[in-house]
């Protein structure tokens, strides 16, 4: 099982606030998970061809014309806002 302190490290470091239940329900999933791997490294696999792609079939392509496409104000119609030409969005990145 991992511990409760590496959870809660790989949760901070990855920006997610856990309860305790989940700190203690993901530390007995990734100890589960982890037990599996170590499972599966003992088969032997020296005669097993790698995998490949099943479907060797080419995928179908179309001819590449160009098209009209939105005008900015058009694009901008919809947008809940807009300045400058541009989309303004929250900002989802801190300015630290």
């Amino acid at each position: 099982m991992i511990d409760r302190e590496t959870v809660t490290k790989v949760a901070q470091l990855s920006k997610l606030k856990l309860t305790e239940e989940e700190v203690e329900l993901f530390s007995k999933q990734l100890g589960d998970i982890l037990n599996f791997i170590k499972k599966l490294e003992e088969l032997d696999t020296e005669n097993i061809l790698p995998f490949y792609e099943l479907n060797q079939q080419e995928t179908p392509m179309r001819d590449d014309i160009p098209q009209e496409g939105l005008s900015n104000e058009e694009a901008l119609s919809n947008a809940p806002q807009s300045e400058k030409g541009f989309f303004v969005v929250p900002r989802v990145v801190s300015a630290e």
